[in-house]
């Protein structure tokens, strides 16, 4: 007790408030506020100076805080003002201070030891907080808020960081002629010139802006990402059911959403080009794990051959690409933008779906990140072994079709 009494005498040569001189003390004992500890050393130094007939302490201004936490109320209607311009569920507080006043608080610690310390933008956080609860009618949630409201004390203002929303879902993209994702003007890196018609954009739309937009305009968002389990070619389809995606709406002012009837408006205002499956509500782990996930892909490959070969050939040649690796140099396509070197990858499974003598449907499963155009038509010989070198003819791929995403166990996912 006297080594904590001297500690707190010491601390008290400099003009501290009862938060700041309990706060030094504040993992010595549990059940009282920073500011009843505080009271209690300030009369506790005031008996023990008494008694040896000398003044106690004056206290005017808090040396440290500068009486900060006399503004807590003012802080916290601000704080409260500014939650409620959005939906939330739970909050939790943060707080900007004069670098100063952190500056004084560590040479107080440094002349002191602050090893049973608090910082002081800890304790301001939590007294802000009780306050703003009961105006909000709110609950503080401290491991994954809906909303942060940061307060800067120096100017009384607050700004917000709110949570955003993500909602799962799968896709069949049903045109050929838009791709997964914005795609900005290379010419003008997205900020609008002659060669986009000024929209910042190479294709009008994409099937992230056809999910996205209208959730964006339903929770009144900033922005919107789009997560998919991979992506496919802009002209190739995604059919079977659907790719998995998590979309993600940044800075929403709503979090409630009726999920069937954005359903129906994404599908209605689609108008035929893409289709959304199974909307659920989603999190930020998710997103992790489905850009992780490597799982095979099943195609369905139209392809025009550019020379005669018979039934029998092909079917014997197709089963013998079952089961086969193939080393892949990077496509002559994406060179420009990919990292040219070879990867191994497997032909999982393949057989002849149909067959005229001139074209052919041919179904492919292949291990995650095959370039499938390539391995029909050899790609000049950065894909090998591959359907055209095996059947001596050149091959030309007419359309592409994704069927299929199977999870790790090799089931149709999800």
């Amino acid at each position: 007790m006297n080594d904590l009494i001297s500690k707190a005498e010491a601390a008290l040569q400099r003009d501290l408030c009862d938060h700041c001189l309990g706060r030094l003390f504040a993992l010595r004992s549990t059940g009282l506020t920073n500011e009843i500890r505080g009271r209690n050393l300030r009369s506790a130094v005031a008996l023990i100076r008494s008694i040896r007939d000398d003044e106690p302490p004056i206290h005017m201004e808090c040396w440290l805080c500068e009486d900060i936490f006399d503004n807590v109320d003012r802080y916290a209607k601000s704080a409260a003002k500014k939650l409620l311009e959005v939906e939330f569920s739970n909050y939790l507080i943060g707080t900007r201070i004069d670098p100063a006043i952190v500056e004084r608080e560590e040479r107080l610690w440094s002349e002191l030891g602050g090893d049973e310390a608090e910082p002081i933008k800890a304790e301001l956080n939590r007294e802000i907080g009780k306050v703003v609860g009961p105006l909000t009618g709110k609950e503080v949630e401290f491991s994954s808020p809906d909303v942060v409201a940061i307060v800067d004390t120096r100017f009384n203002h607050v700004v917000l960081d709110v949570t955003p929303i993500f909602l799962y879902g799968r896709y069949r993209k049903l045109s050929r002629e838009i791709p997964q994702t914005k795609w900005p003007c290379k010419k003008c890196r997205g900020k609008g010139c002659e060669k986009c018609n000024f929209t910042g954009k190479m294709y009008q739309t994409s099937v992230q802006e056809i999910i996205g937009d209208p959730v964006l305009e339903e929770v009144e968002g900033d922005e919107h990402l789009f997560h998919g389990m991979g992506r496919e070619d802009i002209d190739a389809l995604m059919l079977g059911t659907g790719r998995p995606f998590v979309l993600e709406v940044r800075g929403p002012k709503k979090r409630t959403l009726d999920l069937e009837s954005l359903y129906d408006r994404i599908n209605l205002e689609a108008k035929g080009r893409v289709e959304v499956l199974g909307l659920r509500t989603s999190s930020r782990e998710e997103v992790r794990r489905v850009k992780l996930v490597s799982p095979d892909k099943s195609y369905r490959v139209t392809i025009r051959l550019n020379g005669k070969v018979d039934k029998e050939k092909l079917n014997e040649v197709v089963r013998s690409l079952k089961g086969t690796a193939i080393i892949q140099q990077t496509p002559l396509r994406v060179t420009h933008r990919r990292a040219d070197k070879a990867r191994e990858r497997r032909i999982k499974d393949a057989f002849v779906e149909s067959f005229d003598g001139e074209m052919m449907s041919l179904v492919l499963t292949t291990e995650s990140g095959t370039y499938v155009k390539e391995f029909v038509h050899g790609d000049q010989g950065r894909t090998r072994p591959n359907l055209s070198q095996e059947l001596g003819i050149a091959c030309e791929v007419i359309s592409l079709d994704v069927i299929a995403i199977a999870d790790d166990a090799n089931e149709v996912y999800p």
